[in-house]
């Protein structure tokens, strides 16, 4: 089994004691987003997780946990974006400089290949246009040349719940011209950084811009880092065009303080709010508990790896 920690919030900024608790104890109880009364207990151990994939904008929080996340054998890298926006659209982030400096630390300590770059979303505005993102793209990958092998780029989706939000302050998805525009120029600024451009979820075909399908949960990059073979398949319970393997997601929506205001996975800052102040790290449930009305169901998600090994390039 893969776990996904997590696409629906930044486990690693704000909930990475929970997080290794889980781990420890062995479980963890996930809520169907949904159905809430639909509850998935996922058991986590050795024997069945076979890889992490933590998503985050700030891993800060969670690098004096990592000693102990090594300590128990898990392998896992992280999908860490990093944008050029200001606080206009992501308003709770660190500055830039600073979460330039956090990739390197985490890319120092785990290697390039366990630290993915996304460039994600690209939106255009008044203000960010093609030209401004791709000078922004271009300094960022001088800035991290070395610290990742990969930027993964996605463009804004519409998605129904934000449509309102997007209007209001202007912010649209690039059309396909620009789309091309920025791919070919973003392309060549990141080989000259040694890395390589993978799109996420994106119906376009950018190989003759030098920009691949990329699969964010990679049979590829988990082969790697454990030396063994991915038996999952593709995940057909994700966006069209998306290459990701199977997963099991343990997060929950509206648990992220970031305020991106692009975000797909939060509603309102009071749900929010609430929902962060019920969580607590010694809880199965990421926030909240059981209420009684729950159908509670074992999920049995064997290994999916390969038993054959091969020659080990990943985790030492």
């Amino acid at each position: 089994m893969i776990i996904s920690a997590s696409r629906r919030t930044d486990i690693p900024a704000f909930y990475g004691q929970w997080l290794l608790k889980r781990l420890e104890e062995g479980y963890v109880c996930v809520r169907n987003p949904m159905n809430r009364n639909q509850v998935s207990r996922i058991r986590l151990d050795r024997d069945t997780v076979d890889c992490i994939v933590l998503w985050t904008k700030n891993p800060e929080p969670m690098l004096p946990l990592l000693p102990r996340l090594d300590a128990m054998g898990f392998p896992y890298y992280f999908q860490f974006t990093l944008t050029a926006y200001g606080k206009d659209l992501e308003p709770g982030l660190p500055e830039k400089s600073r979460l330039t400096d956090l990739f390197w630390e985490l890319s120092d300590r785990l290697g390039p290949a366990r630290v993915v770059w996304r460039y994600d979303p690209v939106v255009i505005s008044g203000s960010w246009t093609v030209s401004r993102h791709l000078k922004a793209f271009g300094q960022l990958a001088e800035d991290l040349k070395g610290a990742s092998d990969t930027c993964v780029v996605s463009f804004l989706d519409r998605y129904r719940k934000i449509e309102k939000r997007l209007d209001r302050l202007g912010l649209r998805p690039p059309d396909d011209a620009e789309q091309k525009c920025f791919l070919r120029e973003a392309a060549g600024m990141a080989a000259g950084a040694g890395m390589t451009v993978e799109t996420c979820s994106e119906e376009g075909e950018f190989a003759s811009l030098g920009v691949r399908r990329g699969s964010c949960i990679s049979r590829e990059r988990i082969r790697e880092i454990t030396g063994r073979e991915v038996t999952a398949p593709e995940d057909r319970t994700q966006r069209p065009n998306c290459g990701c393997v199977k997963s099991v997601d343990i997060g929950m929506y509206d648990t992220c303080s970031h305020g991106c205001v692009y975000c797909y996975a939060s509603r309102s800052q009071e749900l929010i709010r609430k929902n962060m102040e019920n969580s607590r790290p010694d809880s199965p449930f990421l926030s909240g508990g059981l209420d009684g009305r729950e159908k509670i169901t074992e999920r049995d998600m064997p290994s999916v790896l390969a038993p054959a090994a091969f020659n080990h390039q990943g985790m030492e």
